[in-house]
């Protein structure tokens, strides 16, 4: 996908949000669009994920799912289950590709961070 000069400063920022998710901790497409301004973004904000890996700077794109907690994005890591180990090393357990306890583990960055 090209990227447009737009959705580029887009993608900019949700590195930037994807990058505060703390350790052991997860968010959403949605909610880091929401936090974003553009609450109807989530599709954005998954093209940006799935964008990650050519970043410089690392971004956690592992910690990104979708609203139910579901590992949607993992056919863009490198092997089928690099994206659950990445997570299971960070305390966050899944069974089935879904979060187990994963409103104990979301991180809203609405809430979280200042505008």
């Amino acid at each position: 996908m090209k990227l447009s000069e737009k959705n580029k400063n887009f993608f900019d920022l949700v590195y930037q949000v994807c990058r505060e998710i703390p350790y052991g901790r997860v968010s959403s497409y949605g909610a880091i669009a929401n936090y974003l301004g553009s609450a109807r973004g989530a599709r954005m904000v998954g093209w940006a994920m799935n964008n990650a890996h050519g970043q410089q700077k690392f971004v956690p794109a592992h910690r990104v799912v979708n609203r139910n907690g579901q590992l949607t994005g993992k056919i863009h890591f490198s092997t089928p289950n690099e994206m659950e180990i990445l997570l299971l090393k960070e305390g966050i357990k899944v069974k089935n590709d879904q979060i187990i306890d994963f409103k104990k583990v979301f991180w809203d960055p609405t809430t979280e961070l200042s505008l």
